[in-house]
């Protein structure tokens, strides 16, 4: 299969790729833009791990943090991300080792963002995360209030 293809009708690219792959015809497969879309999905995948645990951690530290502001918004973000690591874990149970791998700067990454959306100092948030990956990870978990 031409490599022209992947670049003129990608949608037709992935039918006709899908195609030769059932059919067993290996020989005529766009080996280098295969290779090349596996391993975007796999960082996609992991991408999507990171933002969602950015967006769980500055949702999570609003709420201790500024309980007077505290929403059903932020209830609802909380439960939409968790829900989405739930799936990813469930359907690629390899990410989750990912998760861990990135816990710790993503919390720092979120920290800054959750200082530059309340207007509280940067000072204000525990440089060491006070959150367990269980804590972040289960729907039911919401900080105390300080």
């Amino acid at each position: 299969m031409s490599s022209n293809l992947y670049d003129k009708d990608y949608h037709l690219w992935l039918e006709k790729t899908a195609q030769l792959l059932q059919d067993g015809k290996l020989h005529n497969l766009d080996i280098p833009n295969l290779i090349e879309e596996i391993e975007d999905m796999g960082k996609s995948q992991r991408k999507a791990v990171k933002s969602n645990l950015k967006i769980i951690f500055v949702h999570l530290l609003k709420y201790k943090y500024q309980p007077e502001k505290r929403s059903n918004s932020w209830l609802s973000t909380l439960f939409e991300h968790r829900d989405r690591l739930e799936e990813d874990f469930s359907e690629s149970p390899s990410l989750k080792t990912f998760f861990r791998e990135i816990f710790e700067e993503c919390y720092q990454k979120a920290r800054k963002k959750a200082s530059i959306e309340t207007g509280l100092p940067l000072e204000h948030f525990p440089i060491k995360c006070t959150f367990t990956p269980e804590q972040v990870l289960n729907i039911n978990y919401l900080p105390e209030e300080n």
